[in-house]
């Protein structure tokens, strides 16, 4: 949700100094590329993660609870969020290679049960999920919003360049095949708190950063297909991953108006395939107001004249306010800079050894597309990537995706008999054991094969359950008990009872 401001309150010449600022620093990327200041960071692939995560009672109700609960954990590594009902996690960056990637799960679900335990003494429990499916529409009053001044701010800043409230309109399929809608409108952003996703980082050598972003947009509809785990939002079936469209409509700061002019969204897949990371910030700054006009003193080309390397602040504070689902991340690392390709697409859960199986196929498939002689970029259309990515998040496992030489395919013929592939061959070029390989892509092929993931486990626990006789509400309820508990025992959800 961006860097921490110091100002309550903006002014006209804020903004008008933050523009200039953002230009200046931009100017100050471009000749960093230029110049080859990132050269010292270029025989290093890393990883890294950021894990959001919900907070739910003994009802499984979401829980109020997360400054009690982050005191109780009282670990710098576990962060606040939007909602009072997040937490997050940053997972601490390692190394492409050996056996790291097993070490960052075992890392993770040692810190995960110990935040769980901890959590318990406070009445709450931890649930990794995409969406947590007992949120209701009164879970979205501003007196959810995280006790923190950044939060608010932005929830202020957003509502004054939108004008008016948000809607949250979304059609979707419900379990029994019939048309189900959701349509309210909000006064803050918490609907964007449903949105508890797993978000990878990926440190990447800048010359071949229009590469790996190119990959990252082209698999991105079947990430989402194969990991698809936020059906239900307001006790309603929605889309297979329905973070995607409810994010959208949440950071929407566009009138009907703006929108039938072409005005760009801030939750945005982009537009064209680039040639320079310096595109992704340079559309950025021209096309995109400032929310957070928050103005440092420092003046990045002095600090590189003097051989200083720039935070870039400006850039970096408005770069965190327009939300790609591929985002270039700037960071100075040791006094070093680094570029990164945050992946934002993926949802938590449905257990760690589910979402490390999602991370290594994603961080090899991108690998072997962004080396791959002949870019798929340039044998599909971007449009194609854009539409894959809703197919994906609207219908799971179900959907139809367009591929070069295969037209119109599932997520799962196409992983087992392409993508995969390319993502053994990815991981064994970053230097991964092929015990880790098999261990990570083999989950991804039997959930494939087997056609399972969380969303379709969620959907199909429900309809059980209501077919029992439950009401929506109490199913919803009695699933989520059910996934919580397998979420815990940390089997990956194709083996889950169904």
């Amino acid at each position: 949700m961006g860097a921490e401001v110091t100002s309550i309150r903006f002014t006209h010449e804020d903004r008008r100094q933050f523009r200039r600022k953002v230009r200046q620093c931009t100017e100050a990327l471009e000749r960093m590329l230029r110049d080859g200041a990132f050269e010292v960071n270029r025989a290093v692939p890393l990883l890294g993660m950021e894990v959001e995560l919900n907070l739910v009672d003994e009802h499984m109700e979401p829980a109020k609870a997360n400054d009690r609960v982050l005191d109780a954990i009282a670990d710098t590594d576990y962060q606040t969020e939007l909602g009072r009902f997040n937490i997050e996690l940053n997972v601490a960056p390692a190394a492409l290679g050996g056996v790291s990637i097993r070490e960052v799960e075992f890392a993770l679900r040692r810190s995960l049960e110990r935040a769980d335990d901890l959590a318990a003494t406070h009445h709450a429990r931890v649930v990794l999920t995409g969406m947590l499916p007992t949120l209701r529409e009164e879970h979205f009053d501003a007196a959810w919003i995280t006790d923190n001044p950044r939060y608010a701010l932005l929830n202020e800043q957003i509502f004054a360049a939108r004008g008016e409230d948000i809607e949250i309109d979304i059609s979707g399929v419900g379990l029994d095949g019939s048309k189900e809608r959701l349509r309210i409108d909000c006064t803050s952003v918490l609907p964007e708190a449903a949105c508890t996703s797993v978000q990878l980082h990926l440190a990447v050598d800048p010359d071949m950063f229009a590469n790996y972003w190119n990959a990252a947009q082209c698999v991105a509809g079947v990430q989402v297909a194969l990991a698809a785990n936020s059906p239900f939002l307001a006790q309603t079936a929605l889309w297979h991953e329905s973070r995607i469209p409810v994010f959208e409509q949440a950071i929407d700061t566009r009138s009907w108006e703006l929108k039938n002019q072409g005005v760009r969204p801030r939750v945005w897949f982009g537009e064209r395939w680039i040639t320079s990371i310096f595109d992704l910030f340079d559309e950025n700054a021209r096309y995109f107001p400032a929310l957070l006009p928050e103005v440092s003193d420092d003046d990045p080309i002095a600090q590189l004249d003097s051989g200083v390397t720039p935070r870039l602040a400006e850039l970096a504070m408005h770069n965190g306010t327009i939300y790609r689902w591929n985002r270039p991340v700037y960071d100075v690392v040791d006094g070093h800079p680094q570029m990164r390709i945050e992946n934002r697409v993926l949802p938590g859960g449905p257990t760690v050894i589910d979402t490390m199986a999602n991370a290594a196929f994603y961080y090899g498939a991108v690998h072997a597309l962004a080396h791959a002689e002949r870019p798929l970029w340039s044998q599909m259309s971007f449009g194609a990537a854009n539409d894959n990515l809703m197919a994906g998040a609207r219908y799971g496992m179900d959907a139809q995706l367009y591929w070069p030489m295969f037209g119109a395919v599932g997520p799962d013929e196409l992983t087992l008999r392409w993508l995969l592939p390319l993502a053994e061959q990815g991981l064994a070029d970053y230097g991964v054991d092929q015990e880790v390989r098999d261990r990570y892509l083999s989950i991804i092929e039997e959930r494939c094969l087997t056609r399972r993931n969380g969303a379709g486990w969620q959907r199909a626990t429900v309809e059980r359950y209501e077919s029992s006789g439950l009401s929506r509400d109490r199913a919803l309820t009695a699933m989520l008990a059910e996934y919580a508990e397998l979420m815990r025992e940390g089997a990956p959800v194709h083996t889950w009872p169904w």
